[in-house]
């Protein structure tokens, strides 16, 4: 699809975000150091909608960087641990048997990690 000046943004319309941005890059860079440029990729892999591959040896803040970014963007944060044994289900979500108000039975949905803001993938070996 091509872009047209309809579809655009106006500076003006621009400017608070780009203040935004700027002030949760200030503050994650005061929460986590020594990162800087990791911070600024990170936040705008989020800005632009995208996928975020992190990898690195354990211990260096991967975590604490997507927890730290969540928390100052709010937005909603999940953690999956893969291990071997781990199920579509424990991803997506499943149906469960529950007992509805009249003693009734009814499948309901009980979503799972993937329906959240921001999901941290770890230990994908």
């Amino acid at each position: 699809m091509a872009h047209t000046n309809d579809t655009l943004i106006s500076p003006d319309q621009l400017e608070p975000t780009v203040q935004t941005a700027l002030h949760v890059l200030a503050q994650l860079d005061a929460m986590l150091l020594g990162r800087p440029e990791l911070h600024r990729l990170v936040l705008a892999a989020i800005l632009a909608r995208g996928h975020l591959l992190l990898e690195g040896v354990p211990g260096v803040g991967k975590t604490a960087l997507v927890k730290a970014l969540g928390q100052l963007m709010g937005l909603d944060f999940k953690r999956v641990q893969f291990t071997p044994d781990l199920m579509p289900g424990d991803i997506l979500g499943t149906h469960i048997l529950q007992e509805n108000a009249g003693g009734g039975r009814e499948m309901v949905f009980r979503s799972g990690p993937i329906f959240t803001n921001i999901l941290l993938a770890d230990e994908i070996n």
